[in-house]
């Protein structure tokens, strides 16, 4: 099974509230950044996804906040495979910073063709959905 790094985002002064501290929203747009890369790791980049006739768009989302952050922290966030089936992929994240872990959270996607279709990943692109599946966590 392929390692993947965790993904780093430097917190942003503009992504603070008035009292400092990383606006909840932000949690959400850092966790795109990182599937981005996740993804990119996985050798399966949007872009390629894309030229491949794949969209992927979120159709859940999840985060619970544990410890707030502030301007200039670097968050690491650990992407996972929760689980994929043959239509649906469920990623899981971890958010640390400074040995704490700040945000759990999750993220389901489904698989469209470009006209908005829906796509059995497994059957239209088996290569992706073994990739998808070889990273799974095991239970």
């Amino acid at each position: 099974m392929k390692e993947m790094k965790p993904y780093i985002h430097k917190v942003q002064y503009y992504e603070t509230d008035r009292m400092k501290v990383t606006h909840h929203s932000n949690y959400i747009r850092f966790m795109e950044e990182a599937r981005a890369d996740f993804m990119e790791q996985a050798g399966l980049g949007y872009d390629k996804m894309e030229a491949d006739g794949i969209v992927s768009p979120v159709i859940a989302v999840t985060c619970e906040y544990k410890h707030s952050t502030t301007f200039a922290d670097e968050i690491l966030i650990a992407v996972s495979v929760a689980r994929c089936t043959a239509v649906k992929l469920m990623l899981g994240y971890t958010m640390t910073s400074n040995g704490k872990v700040v945000a759990t959270a999750s993220s389901t996607h489904c698989f469209l063709d470009p006209n908005g279709r829906p796509i059995v990943i497994a059957e239209r692109y088996p290569e992706f959905h073994k990739v998808l599946t070889s990273l799974e966590e095991k239970k």
